[in-house]
């Protein structure tokens, strides 16, 4: 069955929002493909905030980070993948995102990629704890 992408989209965004709330975080997504982060989260007592990237697919595919890594934001990115199935959620920080990045031109275009071999790695799979608790 093929997903909608909006729909991969959602549930890679609910799936990190429900562990992120099994850590103790108060957790609210944003409006949803405007700019900027995905989650913002607050921990209980309301003195540390997360802005969170999310990113969803429905396969090991490569994550497309855009034709610049200027648009790398927010404090920790989740990368879900294969949310239809069996999802695998990946904790990096933005400046692993970066630095893991591989370029790509073609046409003379250049793109910025996470390939999977990158982003799907033991130090980063499941790894909720380098979030901490709220």
């Amino acid at each position: 069955m093929t997903f909608d992408p909006q729909l991969t989209g959602n549930a890679g965004l609910y799936y990190c929002c429900y562990h992120l709330s099994l850590l103790g975080w108060n957790v609210m997504p944003t409006a949803r493909n405007a700019r900027g982060v995905d989650i913002i989260a607050y921990s209980q007592d309301a003195t540390r905030k997360l802005a969170i990237q999310v990113k969803a697919l429905s396969k090991r595919n490569p994550v497309p980070l855009g034709k610049s890594l200027e648009m790398v934001m927010g404090d920790i990115w989740v990368i879900v993948n294969k949310v239809t199935s069996s999802p695998s959620a990946f904790i990096l920080l933005p400046s692993e995102v970066k630095e893991l990045a591989h370029r790509g031109e073609k046409e003379g275009r250049v793109s910025f990629w996470l390939q999977p071999t990158s982003y799907d790695q033991e130090c980063f799979k499941e790894k909720w704890e380098r979030i901490g608790h709220g």
